[in-house]
């Protein structure tokens, strides 16, 4: 009898089931972005949660009685009874090489023609930004191609430069110009599209397409129509993704298109969160949004680097409104763009006074010192002295000469959408300008005889290009050589 009781425990223990324990949580409210879930007592902050049907959430508010998750889908499915699972992870987007080339969304899958994506690796959106420690000088130059930016706003390698100005200044097109001014740079770009419309963000890319510019970029887009928390997520995940190639030894330049709805997106989750609002209706957080995102730009010691352009919109000219001046203050300098100078055709629209570069000089090549040490100064004094001339002053010999240089200078300033122009070439049109090569040219002819100084430095001075491009200073003999090459090419 004891055999068979024996027997009869064996097979019931083999056809025991193991019991899982799962904790789940109950939609009680559905709004435009977010929802409420009942349960899930032990979700942490920032993981991802599913809601049955797939849909994916972010659990953002941990409050006693329930949590409040914004949704990275939209939210037309989700209806209250519905149940959300943990997944104990936070959010992640795939990182590799496999996505050079290609537009995704800010999850990492396509939007392009070209395919699925399938990468070996997936990284946190979140990550903590290098130490002290582990971080170089900004040393080595990021050239942009334009020559305002260059010759007296430098950026540098690791660096964070803000560009800002009013709506329509052209501050897409400075970023855009210096990612196409990187093709032949060994850098990678990332261009972060956040919030703006299909049609503006698919013109922009067909133009990096256009220009060759997008074989070693990844755009990274977030639409206008997409639910805010895609918008909030969407500067974290590019950066992730451009981090993969830091870490390896490349230099990778960020443009972040633009931050101003950013802050609009997170204000948005905000409001809707029942966040107490602070200072113009934002969260007292929201410098930390930023700050965690832009300090994770560096040179690193032992990796590559990572330079960042964000992109913010400002109101009738006012940088000290809340979002201006918190990322004024979090960055290494700006570039601003005056709606002054756009329209009187003056592009691309650089306010040479109100824009500085902190960091950038160090990195700048040594032979521009020859031709740019003194430029900002002559351009800013040129500006006031245009100003104040047009109450009719009478002007001395000195003071018109000060104006007719400072208008060349500007004619030389001048540059199309499109047409990056390389260091040497940009020193060489600047000495001609500075040096008073131009001085008796009429205006209208500034432009052509730019070209013509370009293309006397390309066909007969090779050697300085190369010695410009090494990083050495030129020499007396190399400035008087280079002016005897313009005269000739200019015809005396």
């Amino acid at each position: 009898m004891g055999d068979a009781f024996e027997v009869v425990g064996h097979a019931l223990e083999s056809r025991k089931t193991e019991l899982k324990f799962e904790e789940i949580g109950i939609v009680s409210f559905v709004g435009k972005g977010f929802a409420r879930i009942r349960g899930l007592p032990h979700v942490r902050s920032e993981e991802v949660v599913v809601f049955s049907g797939g849909k994916l959430g972010i659990a953002f508010n941990l409050d006693p009685e329930e949590v409040a998750v914004i949704t990275l889908d939209k939210s037309e499915k989700i209806r209250a009874g519905q149940v959300v699972h943990r997944t104990g992870r936070v959010m992640e987007v795939p990182v590799g090489d496999e996505l050079l080339g290609r537009v995704v969304d800010v999850l990492g899958r396509s939007l392009d023609e070209d395919g699925p994506i399938t990468t070996s690796e997936r990284r946190r959106i979140e990550r903590e930004a290098p130490a002290i420690m582990d971080r170089s000088p900004v040393d080595i130059p990021l050239e942009t191609g334009v020559m305002v930016v260059d010759a007296m706003v430098p950026i540098g390698r690791g660096q964070r430069e803000l560009i800002l100005g009013d709506r329509q200044t052209g501050k897409t097109a400075v970023a855009i110009d210096a990612i196409i001014n990187q093709r032949d740079k060994d850098v990678i770009c990332v261009y972060n599209s956040i919030g703006q419309e299909t049609s503006e963000v698919a013109k922009t890319i067909a133009d990096l397409r256009k220009h060759d510019a997008m074989e070693e970029c990844i755009a990274v887009v977030a639409a206008g129509d997409d639910p805010p928390g895609i918008n909030y997520i969407a500067p974290y995940s590019a950066t992730t993704m451009a981090e993969y190639f830091v870490e390896r030894g490349r230099d990778v330049l960020i443009v972040y298109d633009d931050l101003t709805r950013h802050a609009r997106s997170y204000r948005e989750l905000s409001l809707l969160l029942r966040r107490p609002p602070g200072r113009e209706a934002f969260p007292g957080d929201i410098f930390y949004i930023h700050s965690r995102l832009l300090e994770r730009a560096t040179n690193l010691k032992d990796g590559g680097s990572l330079t960042a352009l964000p992109i913010i919109e400002t109101q009738a000219q006012d940088i000290s409104a809340y979002i201006p001046t918190n990322l004024i203050s979090i960055t290494d300098g700006q570039i601003y763009l005056s709606p002054e100078l756009y329209g009187k055709g003056i592009l691309p629209a650089v306010d040479v006074g109100m824009s500085v570069s902190r960091v950038g000089g160090k990195s700048q090549l040594a032979a521009y010192s020859k031709v740019a040490g003194d430029l900002r100064l002559t351009y800013s004094t040129f500006e006031d002295l245009e100003a104040y001339t047009r109450f009719g002053t009478r002007l001395d010999e000195d003071t018109r000469r000060t104006l007719e240089r400072g208008q060349r200078i500007r004619e030389i300033l001048k540059q199309p959408q499109f047409e990056p122009i390389s260091s040497s070439e940009q020193i060489a049109a600047l000495l001609a300008v500075t040096s008073g090569l131009l001085d008796t040219l009429p205006l209208k002819e500034v432009a052509s005889a730019k070209e013509e100084i370009r293309k006397a430095l390309r066909e007969r001075q090779p050697e300085i290009i190369q010695k410009i491009k090494s990083g050495e200073r030129l020499s007396e003999e190399d400035r008087d050589l280079l002016l005897k090459s313009f005269r000739d090419a200019l015809g005396g």
